[in-house]
């Protein structure tokens, strides 16, 4: 899974209970004017926009909330949110966009059931997110399609930017509660969305070798590429950690069904580490 997560900055959440198409928030029937709105300003921050919902039984009418969620370095993540009843109310999503946010809330736990883009998602996806949301309430979302439907199931933190996968109910609770206390371990992490794969990979490789650390106790300090191996140095918070070189082998695999729905044989890039030394 290592080097899988897709690369961004900036999440607009929109709640909606109703089914979700399978191109989530494109196929919802909006007024087209405000729908164009929102897509234009999040297509020029190259912000994902993600259908959410609570977990469990879906409950219909009252408000919805929508937010936008920003990434920033050293953990400085901001969120704006708001609430809609009418399509027209989404428009405050664009000027949302255009503005910084607000510090101090906290994460936004997002697992993706999106069982209309791929099944696997549901059947994986919703017991994870009712396992999360008794747990944490007011932190989980299910959400649409997040990219990686074969690592089903996926979490994605936000706006802090770290994908999991494989996770079952105990494992994912397990993974937050770590992910929360700022300890990000190996097990089912996919990679942080502000590095390129072979970055995320290399966090991935140090973690692996050093173990737990904080979401930005790693940061890229140079990188040289020899073909498709890579060799990433990192410098690490810890003092004896402050020079890392993580070399990574790229690989295409053989084709075969990347996901429940895929009907084609597709490759996939796979990202090996060979080697971690203290410089």
């Amino acid at each position: 899974m290592a080097g899988t997560a897709p690369r961004g900055f900036v999440w607009v959440l929109i709640e909606y209970r109703g089914g979700w198409p399978i191109n989530g928030f494109d196929g919802l029937d909006l007024d087209p004017e405000t729908k164009a709105r929102v897509f234009s300003a999040a297509q020029a921050q190259r912000a994902r926009i993600l259908l959410v919902r609570r977990p469990g039984r879906r409950t219909a009418g009252g408000s919805g909330r929508w937010a936008v969620l920003r990434f920033g370095s050293a953990g400085g993540y901001r969120q704006q949110w708001g609430t809609w009843n009418r399509d027209e109310d989404l428009a405050a999503i664009a000027t949302a966009l255009d503005s910084p946010g607000e510090l101090g809330h906290p994460p936004v736990i997002l697992v993706c059931t999106h069982g209309q883009h791929d099944v696997c998602c549901a059947v994986r996806g919703r017991p994870v997110g009712r396992a999360l949301g008794e747990r944490w309430p007011e932190l989980v979302w299910e959400c649409a399609h997040v990219g990686g439907d074969r690592f089903a199931a996926n979490v994605v933190v936000a706006p802090d930017g770290v994908y999991y996968g494989n996770l079952d109910e105990e494992s994912a609770v397990r993974v937050i509660e770590d992910h929360l206390a700022d300890r990000i371990n190996v097990d089912h992490l996919r990679g942080y969305t502000d590095l390129f794969s072979p970055h995320q990979a290399a966090i991935v490789g140090a973690l692996k070798h050093f173990g737990p650390a904080g979401r930005n106790d790693y940061v890229v300090a140079g990188t040289t590429r020899d073909g498709d191996t890579w060799r990433i140095r990192l410098t690490g918070r810890p003092s004896h950690l402050a020079n890392v070189e993580v070399e990574v082998h790229a690989r295409r695999t053989p084709p075969h069904q990347l996901t429940c729905r895929g009907r084609q044989m597709s490759s996939a890039i796979d990202y090996e580490l060979v080697s971690v030394r203290e410089l």
